[in-house]
C-alpha cells in the first residue's frame, strides 16, 4: 500500500508578489500554509485563499513567539525591499527554534549575511530567473533545467532531428555526449528511465542529466 506524503506545516512571512506565489504553490501541493504580513489590506485580499492568515509585524519577537515557530517544518521570509526587516526576522526565527529557514535576498552580498545570522537557505529569484533564461536562450532547444550542483543539472531538451528513428543504444548518448537520458516526454506520456532499445520519435522531448557544456554541445549537433 502506497503511503501518503505527510503535509508540511509552513509559515510564509511577507506577502508580496514572490511570497504570494510561494505560498499559493505550497498550498496547492497539499501543505498547511500560514501567511503573515503587517499590511492588513494585503491579508484581507488573500483571506479567501488561505485559512490561516495573520496581520502582524514579525520584527516584533512577541508576534513571532505567539505563532509557535518550532511547530513549523519550514519558515519562509519573503520580504521584498526591507533588508533590515529580513535580517531581524531571520535571526529571531533562528533564536525561537525554527527548524528550517528560507530567506529571500535582493542582492548577492545579502546571501552571506543572511546565512551567518540563521538562514538555512537563501534564494535570489532575480538571479535564478536570469540564469535559467540565459541557459534557455543560449541554446534554442533547451526548454528548462534544474540545477543539482554547480556542475550538474537536469535539462529538458528537444530531441535532435538526426536522433529520430534511432535508439538510445545506437546513438551512444552516454559515450558520445557524457549525458544520461532519465526520461522521454512523448506526446502526452512520460517514459521514465527508457531502455536502451527506445527509438526516438519526432516531437519527443528528452530529459537528461549532465553538464551544461555537454548539453549545449549536443544541441549544436542538431
Amino acid at each position: 500500500m502506497k503511503r501518503r506524503r505527510r503535509a508540511k506545516s509552513i509559515l510564509v512571512i511577507g506577502i508580496g508578489r514572490f511570497g504570494k506565489h510561494i505560498a499559493m504553490n505550497l498550498l496547492r501541493l497539499g501543505n498547511d500554509v500560514m501567511v503573515v504580513d503587517k499590511d492588513e489590506e494585503i491579508i484581507q485580499r488573500i483571506s479567501s485563499v488561505f485559512e490561516d492568515v495573520i496581520v502582524g509585524d514579525c520584527t516584533n519577537e512577541d508576534v513571532l513567539r505567539a505563532l509557535g515557530i518550532s511547530n513549523f517544518d519550514m519558515c519562509f521570509v519573503t520580504i521584498g525591499k526591507n533588508f533590515e526587516s529580513s535580517l531581524i526576522i531571520t535571526s529571531r526565527l533562528k533564536n525561537l527554534g525554527a527548524k528550517y529557514i528560507v530567506t529571500k535576498a535582493g542582492r548577492d552580498i545579502q546571501t552571506d549575511i543572511l546565512k551567518k545570522i540563521g538562514a538555512d537557505e537563501v534564494i535570489y529569484p532575480e538571479r535564478v530567473l536570469a540564469e535559467k533564461l540565459a541557459v534557455k536562450y543560449n541554446a534554442s532547444n533547451i526548454f528548462d533545467y534544474i540545477e543539482l550542483t554547480p556542475e550538474f543539472s537536469i535539462y529538458e531538451v528537444a530531441v535532435p532531428a538526426d536522433w529520430v528513428g534511432n535508439s538510445i543504444e545506437k546513438i551512444h548518448i552516454r559515450k558520445k555526449y557524457s549525458l544520461n537520458v532519465i526520461a522521454v516526454r512523448a506526446e502526452s506520456s512520460l517514459i521514465a528511465m527508457p531502455g536502451a532499445d527506445y527509438e526516438f520519435q519526432e516531437g519527443d522531448v528528452i530529459i537528461v542529466i549532465g553538464r551544461q557544456t555537454d548539453v549545449e554541445s549536443m544541441c549544436m549537433q542538431d
